[in-house]
């Protein structure tokens, strides 16, 4: 790609040249004022697919017309729905597909799996996080911790950015590893903190926790969907993540987890048990004894979510036309442009607290405002321009690439300039 320019014609010469252009007609977007809007906030809900539709009112004939037979019949049988999303979800987040399910939603997965792993002992009970985490995040540890009695005060390490800081350092985060390491039991990190924008080094982080001799964890709700993954080839424990961001299942879809395959194959591994990760070969002779299924299904405990999975199914074809390694490629370009343009706002006092690094980021950009960061987002969204504010101070923009254009961001950009 060429170097970035205020010009117009680099955005109309790079949406000519994006191979991803066409996914912008997959989507519906909201109006403003009846006028399409700018839509940078799929890092908090993405946009509907529109063959979500079609999708589940194919479910809902299922149901009108088999009812209790759409279990076993019809062209997607409930009985296995969850299977469906596993062939692209593993390629999404870099696994197998026997070691990704979905199923409830995030922090009902994240305290599951909290609980088949995180195994305190008097010695090994400590669990690092990152200060400033997603708030569901910390209350899931602090009440993990009362729930097996402990001190959350002397249980918790909190890793702090740097004084003047912003983000953390990896350096800082693989230190305060070392530094309890004989204490240690699980790191539990977001993939990418959602607050500053912050990609975390999760290869790195995972070596230096395993050489403790604890569990590494991920809550990936900013990543799937977002940046590529490989959490087999990098040994990570588990992770767990939302579909409503970018992988636009639509709110309140059904949350995805991952279990490496020594764990999730090993049908001796602690969990709570429930009938739906029981063996569909044995789920129906109704007999005492959980046998369940050894994959990351195992860990199914209800009826598949069929309309909200159906939703997720719909996003995830256009997942597997388009492909992750193209999908990031654009982000970090489109990213890195957008970057480029709010560099030439010089009227806006803000600082961009996400790292420049594009393999620190993922789409999202935080922009930090030290006066009327609120009042200015309500701004943006009188004219058209669709973000979200987070306290204290920061609006996050997040062009996502399946349906965001450069177009788009010049817009923004000139939004920006003329009417603040």
């Amino acid at each position: 790609m060429p170097p970035f320019t205020t010009e117009p014609d680099f955005f109309v010469q790079a949406d000519a040249h994006d191979i991803l252009i066409s996914f912008k007609n997959e989507f519906y977007f909201p109006t403003i004022q009846n006028q399409s809007a700018i839509y940078f906030c799929g890092n908090s809900l993405g946009l509907q697919p529109k063959k979500a539709e079609h999708i589940i009112h194919r479910e809902l004939n299922s149901w009108r017309n088999n009812a209790i037979e759409g279990f076993f019949h019809g062209s997607h049988p409930w009985l296995y729905y969850q299977e469906y999303a596993k062939p692209t979800l593993a390629k999404v987040m870099g696994c197998l597909p026997h070691e990704v399910t979905v199923m409830n939603t995030l922090t009902v997965n994240l305290h599951l799996l909290l609980l088949s792993f995180y195994k305190p002992t008097s010695k090994k009970f400590k669990i690092i996080m990152e200060a400033g985490a997603f708030p569901s995040d910390q209350y899931a540890v602090e009440t993990l911790v009362k729930h097996f009695g402990l001190n959350p005060e002397n249980t918790i390490i909190e890793i702090e950015p740097e004084p003047g800081k912003k983000t953390i350092t990896t350096e800082n985060i693989l230190q305060t590893i070392h530094q309890h390491a004989h204490e240690l039991a699980l790191v539990l990190m977001s993939g990418i903190q959602y607050y500053t924008g912050q990609l975390f080094d999760i290869p790195s982080i995972t070596e230096a926790t395993h050489k403790c001799g604890a569990v590494t964890c991920f809550d990936l709700a900013h990543v799937a969907g977002n940046v590529p993954m490989q959490l087999h080839n990098w040994d990570v424990d588990f992770a767990v993540w939302c579909s409503y961001k970018y992988l636009n299942g639509g709110p309140g879809a059904v949350g995805g987890l991952y279990i490496h395959e020594k764990y999730a194959t090993d049908t001796a591994f602690p969990r709570l048990g429930g009938w739906w990760g029981n063996d569909e070969k044995e789920r129906f002779k109704m007999e005492k004894g959980f046998k369940p299924k050894a994959n990351a299904s195992g860990w199914n405990i209800s009826t598949t979510q069929v309309m909200n999975t159906a939703a997720l199914l719909a996003s995830l074809e256009i997942f597997d036309a388009a492909g992750m390694e193209a999908i990031r490629n654009k982000s970090i370009a489109l990213t890195g442009y957008l970057e480029f343009l709010l560099q030439q706002l010089p009227h806006l006092s803000f600082e961009i607290i996400t790292p420049s690094n594009p393999n620190e980021r993922g789409a999202q950009l935080s922009l930090f405002f030290k006066e009327n960061g609120e009042a200015i987002y309500h701004k943006m969204l009188e004219n058209g321009i669709i973000v979200d504010y987070r306290e204290p101070g920061v609006i996050r923009v997040a062009p996502a690439p399946l349906y965001c254009s450069f177009a788009d961001v010049f817009a923004f950009y000139e939004i920006l300039k003329n009417n603040f």
